[in-house]
């Protein structure tokens, strides 16, 4: 059975979007009903009326500012860091053509949770936005030291990138904790970070990796017809014209610009990236020109969806983001690894 056969799509099917409007509207209000719920739940509730006064100005006092002074940075920045880990994912997995691949498995999350706590160590870092650069720096030199890892006669061979992210990710973590257990200040300094949490970051944090994470919202749509060709397999990609190793490259670039974005914003937030394709593919199909943007709506409804989840659950405390998606994503992996083992 050829990959056409197996229902991966070939750049020269023509595409016709009409007939997923509907669920892409669909998914449009239930992020917005999700962004709504960000700024009005918590451990103190706001109604929504009030809620819609703060935003526009007619509403004052301590609702109006939890709303805009805590809650609307919080989950412009979910919106952000979610679509990012989302079409990260849904890129990651065409690249290698590994369905179990994510920034996570790549090695991405691991370098810049390393580089952060080097960071820390080193130069008594103390505050998110100190944290950006370097754990961005750090994702992109562990992407880099993965797609090395799986080159083979001068391509990237995309098994060997599966499991050489695998690898590094292993031990730059076992590196982490042994500098965490080194120094208690790194240690409490880095473990709210380490655990991935929306929580306690401004805007500030977010403004200076916002073109990188635009920059790589593009280059993603516009590799979508060339990941179609990928599906295909490098051989069958080749003969229709796709330069592989370059749609390789370029699409690990766009990986790294985005998830490096995000784990500096908010953290290695698990499962996202990996949990996001694998939701929108039974309801779009397996065509990038409908998966990716599918995925710009799909990553942010589940990352503020747990996050308002971890506002609830042990109210007045809670839980960052990144537990509540390592718990809720641990059964969902097991699931996918179960189906790509039949």
């Amino acid at each position: 059975m050829t990959a056409t056969q197996r229902g991966a799509p070939a750049t020269g099917v023509s595409f016709r979007a009409s007939r997923h409007i509907p669920l892409f509207v669909l998914g449009l209000g239930a992020l917005t009903l999700c962004a709504a719920l960000s700024l009005a739940l918590g451990a103190r509730s706001v109604p929504l009326s009030t809620v819609a006064d703060a935003l526009f100005g007619d509403a004052h006092g301590r609702d109006a500012l939890v709303v805009t002074g805590l809650r609307l940075p919080r989950t412009v920045i979910g919106l952000a860091v979610g679509a990012a880990l989302g079409v990260a994912g849904a890129v990651a997995q065409a690249i290698t053509r590994n369905p179990l691949a994510s920034p996570t498995t790549l090695g991405i999350n691991a370098g810049a949770g390393f580089a952060v706590v080097v960071a820390i160590f080193a130069l008594k870092l103390e505050s998110p936005v100190e944290y950006v650069w370097f754990a961005f720096a750090g994702a992109a030199v562990a992407a880099l030291f993965a797609q090395a890892l799986a080159r083979r006669a001068g391509d990237i061979d995309p098994v060997r990138l599966a499991l050489g992210g695998t690898v590094l990710q292993l031990v730059l973590l076992s590196w982490t904790s042994a500098v965490m257990l080194l120094n208690q200040r790194t240690l409490d300094e880095a473990r709210f970070w380490l655990a991935g949490s929306l929580a306690g970051r401004d805007l500030d944090v977010l403004w200076p990796v916002l073109p990188t994470i635009v920059l790589g919202l593009l280059v993603s749509l516009a590799l979508s017809p060339a990941l179609n060709a990928l599906a295909l397999g490098d051989d069958s990609a080749a003969s229709l014209g796709v330069p592989v190793a370059r749609i390789r490259l370029a699409g690990g670039i766009a990986v790294v610009l985005l998830a490096g974005s995000a784990v500096a914003v908010a953290g290695p937030v698990a499962f996202v990236g990996l949990a996001a394709p694998h939701l929108v593919r039974p309801l779009l199909g397996g065509d990038h020109r409908l998966l990716i943007p599918g995925c710009l709506i799909a990553g942010p409804l589940l990352l503020l969806s747990a996050d308002v989840i971890g506002r609830l659950v042990i109210r007045p405390s809670e839980l960052e983001v990144g537990i509540v998606t390592a718990f809720l994503g641990a059964p969902l992996l097991a699931l996918l690894a179960r189906k790509v083992a039949r």
